[in-house]
């Protein structure tokens, strides 16, 4: 039987990626920081435990906020892709 994989530090996590915000922005809670973002609460709840995934405009207003640049968001929550892809037929090439 194979030991269960060791959670890798770059692993996929928006919890973190919130946690950072929060102490950054010395917020009380994910409520303050869902108030500062201009989002209901639930979405943070749906971000955090991965029912929701970080869009692009989520993405560019925790940037705007805190004022860390879009690829420190989006290593501080794992996502270690070259590119990120465009919804629809906006992200084909032909």
């Amino acid at each position: 039987m194979k030991p269960p994989p060791v959670p890798d530090e770059q692993e996929y996590s928006p919890a973190r990626l919130l946690d950072v915000l929060v102490a950054r922005l010395r917020l009380k809670n994910d409520a303050a920081l869902s108030r500062l973002l201009g989002v209901e609460a639930p979405t943070i709840s749906k971000i955090r435990h991965k029912r929701l995934r970080v869009g692009a405009a989520m993405l560019l207003r925790m940037h705007e906020v805190s004022h860390l640049s879009i690829d420190e968001l989006r290593a501080l929550m794992g996502d270690r892709r070259a590119r990120m892809r465009l919804p629809g037929t906006l992200g084909r090439h032909r």
